[in-house]
């Protein structure tokens, strides 16, 4: 029997170091601005790309997302590791209702058809009720 090159403790432990700080809260099909930087000979700038999270896949170190937008009548895609340093923050605009984990389907709409309308409504943290009053 093959023994594992690395224990999995020690690997978990080196992982850890590497995810983000800040975890972005956002799901598929919600309308997200993605920061990204963008180095050009010694100058490093923040470039946006946003649109609409059409997957998520992997877990980990190795979580990836696609985000789509319209740019110029042309479908554009981006595959974005979530855990890159590249990656300086992910903004969501509008969480959209969706009812799959993937929205390859959008690939083929075109114009308003291509939009999620529905916007999901986040529940917040029920507050807490006030105690009975004790039965005499």
């Amino acid at each position: 029997m093959k023994e594992p090159f690395m224990n999995q403790a020690l690997q978990d432990k080196i992982e850890s170091e590497q995810y983000r700080k800040d975890a972005a809260q956002f799901a598929v099909g919600d309308s997200v601005k993605v920061h990204t930087k963008v180095v050009e000979g010694d100058k490093e700038r923040i470039q946006i790309f946003s649109g609409v999270v059409i997957g998520r896949r992997g877990h980990g170190l190795n979580e990836t997302f696609t985000v789509r937008r319209i740019s110029y009548g042309e479908g554009v895609e981006r595959i974005f590791p979530l855990n890159s340093p590249r990656v300086d923050k992910i903004e969501v605009e509008r969480h959209g209702a969706v009812r799959r984990a993937k929205l390859t389907y959008l690939r083929h709409r075109l114009g308003k058809g291509a939009t999620l309308v529905n916007e999901r409504v986040v529940k917040a943290a029920p507050k807490a009720a006030a105690a009975p009053a004790a039965v005499k």
